[in-house]
């Protein structure tokens, strides 16, 4: 990983464009190619960002005192780029982080795949299992499942669904739609809780959302899985 801190300014060339005008952020470079732009504030959420594959070039630009001293483009595949003005560099470092061993699920979280492993048809009539833990090249999607129809399910899992959850069911499932074996493939997002902003954001991407009643299925009171 690469993070630099820089007085810098950006620009969004796409489908859309955006202007970051002057000031100083962090900027981070990912081994998997993604960069994205932080200010000091606003938690984990980046003002702009390009996920991978893409591509980093760096110019080197010559001027007078004051002037910039270099241009970064980041391009996807796609021809969008991110034009990354730096005025100033202030601190440049590169550190290897290694494998990451990736989120470990609490107690709760992973009795409820397995008990939904277990009980797939809960998720609809006619559903069966293909695996638990799929592999991705981003990380292990929790249920791995068919429709009645034969469509293939992702089923991500949370105690409490929050937007973080959607976003990682969402890159989840751009990979999974790449491959045509699996292709089309729809997500459920299954949680004890939802909240109302996250079954927004996985509706609006037609994600759909499952709330589970741990108890009803360890079996301790009702049997019913509430639909919504």
């Amino acid at each position: 990983m690469r993070l630099v801190i820089a007085r810098c300014s950006v620009d969004y060339v796409g489908r859309l464009e955006a202007h970051l005008p002057l000031a100083d952020r962090l900027l981070m470079i990912k081994a998997d190619g993604s960069v994205s732009i932080h200010a000091d504030d606003r938690a984990y959420k980046p003002l702009n960002w390009m996920t991978p594959p893409c591509s980093l070039t760096e110019e080197a630009l010559e001027g007078e005192s004051g002037d910039p001293v270099a241009l970064w483009t980041v391009e996807n595949k796609k021809g969008e780029q991110l034009r990354i003005t730096l005025d100033a560099i202030h601190s440049d470092l590169s550190y290897e982080l290694g494998e990451d061993p990736g989120l470990v699920k609490d107690g709760v979280e992973a009795h409820l795949q397995e008990l939904l492993a277990e009980h797939i048809e809960t998720l609809g009539e006619g559903h069966e299992l293909i695996r638990r833990e799929y592999p991705t090249p981003i990380g292990p999607v929790d249920i791995l499942c068919k429709d009645a129809e034969g469509a293939t399910v992702a089923v991500e899992i949370k105690r409490r669904g929050g937007i973080d959850g959607v976003e990682q069911l969402s890159r989840y499932l751009d990979l999974l739609n790449r491959d045509l074996l699996l292709a089309p493939v729809q997500g459920v997002f299954a949680a004890q809780e939802i909240k109302p902003q996250a079954r927004t954001l996985a509706e609006d991407r037609g994600i759909r959302c499952v709330t589970l009643d741990y108890d009803a299925l360890r079996g301790i009171e009702s049997t019913e899985l509430r639909l919504f």
